[in-house]
């Protein structure tokens, strides 16, 4: 899998695959936590740790700047055989684009890695994630898994190309 190149407003944003253990990628991690935990009153760690991203159809990525700096991050991991879920995804919002460019490469990355659905849970309260699950094809669905019966969470679903 290559690196992938994403130029916003003549931006360049460069998203790979990292180390989950990094410092770099634990300084995201739990950058989005706290910004979790102040949106919704939940850091969002009950269901994701790093750990999960030693399967072999999991991965995790960076999207970093210019100057190398990392200003994202993002993860897919099996959910089943043919579906992944996308997890932890993030932007400092230091650079426009960096979700997109995020969101870009992961499902790329899914597809190449034998997935043809992707699937995500978010608090109904998160609307900026809302917003941007949406406008990029995703679509609501019935909670799954550990989100079935909790009015907190939204679902969404997006079949790859």
């Amino acid at each position: 899998m290559l690196d992938t190149l994403f130029f916003q407003d003549m931006i360049m944003i460069t998203v790979e695959k990292s180390d989950p253990f990094s410092s770099e990628s634990h300084r995201l991690i739990e950058m989005l936590s706290g910004e979790l935990a102040a949106i919704t009153g939940d850091n969002g760690k009950s269901n994701f740790t790093v750990e999960t991203m030693n399967d072999d159809k999991a991965l995790w990525v960076l999207a970093k700047n210019s100057h190398g700096e990392a200003i994202g991050c993002g993860a897919i991991r099996p959910l089943t055989q043919n579906v992944a879920e996308l997890k932890r995804m993030f932007s400092d919002r230091s650079v426009h684009g960096v979700g997109i460019a995020l969101l870009t490469f992961l499902e790329a990355a899914a597809k190449e890695m034998g997935y043809n659905e992707i699937r995500l849970e978010t608090r109904c309260i998160n609307f900026r994630a809302v917003n941007f699950y949406e406008k990029n094809g995703y679509i609501r669905i019935e909670n799954y898994g550990p989100y079935i019966g909790r009015a907190e969470a939204v679902c969404f679903s997006k079949v790859l190309p």
